[in-house]
């Protein structure tokens, strides 16, 4: 390896989750903040929770109740259109 070039590596880094959770690790930053840690996380806690960031979760159910608003007009207009002929 190149000297010099490399940056330094702490192999005793803290990381600090957002639910409160800490653990050491190795990285090349001395403390690191993380949103989700194995302690929090769905896949290992087996707990189903949406991790919406910017409002994407909120976004798609707004979609398919319009969807569903919708779908649902042009099937009364069908059925209107079946009774008139």
């Amino acid at each position: 390896m190149k000297k010099g070039i490399h940056p330094q590596y702490y192999p005793d880094a803290k990381a600090a989750c957002a639910c409160g959770n800490s653990f050491t690790t190795g990285s090349t930053k001395p403390e690191l903040n993380v949103e989700i840690c194995s302690a929090c996380h769905p896949f290992y806690t087996g707990k189903e929770k949406l991790i919406d960031t910017a409002g994407r979760v909120d976004r798609f159910r707004k979609m398919q109740t319009k969807k569903g608003e919708i779908s649902a007009k042009k099937g009364a207009k069908k059925e209107r259109v079946k009774k008139q002929k």
